[in-house]
């Protein structure tokens, strides 16, 4: 589909890119559930390190964060940006060069981080960069929580899809993130993804992604009846024409009012029976993560650093 800008004003005029469907006049200055107007904003773009092997690489990856939430978990990792308080207003035309530029510092790709509320003016963006010469690939780095008819506006611009999958219980979404039907839109978000893609694609002799879906799971403290109903319903859908990471870095971040529960890191014991689990179903494309990545250090600061 061919964005323009009558399509972008349209959209932001009445938006309900997300499935909060708040039906905000984001074009008029009014503010959606994500906490952002119309305008574009974004907190950081710079080479990022911290993602998986394939899509980091030796370079890094062209990240860029955007600012704003439609789905604000209470434990969210991200949360100075989360809120839509930080960061700074761009046009579309500034994106698109922010992209080349992180393709002139030897990005791996450009992975958009947290887009979907921006989605249409992303879009815009990636067309007018790859109309100037941008060729990396594109990484659409999502919690899933998005509308499938808003990621048709992607197909044909995004290489690769970077999505969590969060809860499989309606009652942990409803609790957490304020989201019920979490797992019935990101479940349809993520087959559409898939039909987007296909199975995954690697560069042979860098060990990149160029092509694919990798489905990320975040285990959170307490949880691992939820999070092997999550990687049975990934691995009985998709077997192993996708790839899982299983993810360990949960930090409860200091300051932060947060159930009695989730006050405390993954135990090595909860990870290993849960990277088992996996290996047991028949688990056979996956990332896990090694060390102490269960700390704030591994947050970047948002600063606005290339934006």
């Amino acid at each position: 589909m061919k964005i323009t800008r009558e399509l972008i004003d349209n959209l932001m005029s009445d938006c309900t890119l997300c499935p909060r469907q708040c039906h905000a006049n984001r074009l008029a200055g009014a503010i959606g559930f994500c906490g952002q107007t119309a305008l574009l904003r974004a907190a950081r773009a710079a080479l990022h390190f911290w993602e998986e092997p394939c899509i980091s690489g030796s370079t890094g990856s062209g990240t860029v964060f955007f600012s704003g939430c439609s789905l604000r978990c209470v434990f969210c990792q991200n949360r100075a940006i989360a809120l839509g308080k930080t960061g700074r207003t761009i046009t579309p035309e500034r994106l698109a060069d922010i992209f080349l530029e992180l393709q002139d510092k030897n990005a791996a790709n450009i992975n958009l981080v947290t887009a979907d509320h921006f989605l249409p003016q992303v879009a815009y963006s990636l067309e007018l960069a790859k109309n100037r010469g941008l060729t990396l690939p594109i990484v659409y780095n999502t919690s899933s929580y998005e509308e499938v008819s808003s990621l048709k506006l992607l197909e044909g611009l995004v290489d690769i899809y970077l999505p969590d999958l969060k809860y499989r219980s309606s009652e942990l979404s409803a609790k957490y993130s304020n989201a019920p039907d979490y797992f019935e839109k990101a479940a349809a978000a993520i087959k559409e993804m898939y039909r987007q893609t296909g199975a995954p694609i690697m560069d042979p002799e860098t060990g990149l992604m160029k092509r694919g879906l990798i489905v990320r799971h975040l285990l959170l403290p307490g949880q691992s009846k939820d999070s092997k109903q999550i990687l049975r319903y990934l691995h009985n859908t998709y077997g192993n024409d996708i790839y899982v990471s299983i993810m360990n870095q949960y930090t409860p971040l200091v300051g932060i009012e947060l159930p009695q529960e989730l006050k405390r890191c993954i135990t090595t014991e909860e990870y290993e029976k849960i990277l088992s689990f996996g290996e047991r179903i028949g688990i056979e494309q996956g990332f896990c993560q090694e060390g102490e990545t269960a700390e704030e250090s591994f947050i970047p600061p948002f600063d606005c650093e290339g934006i």
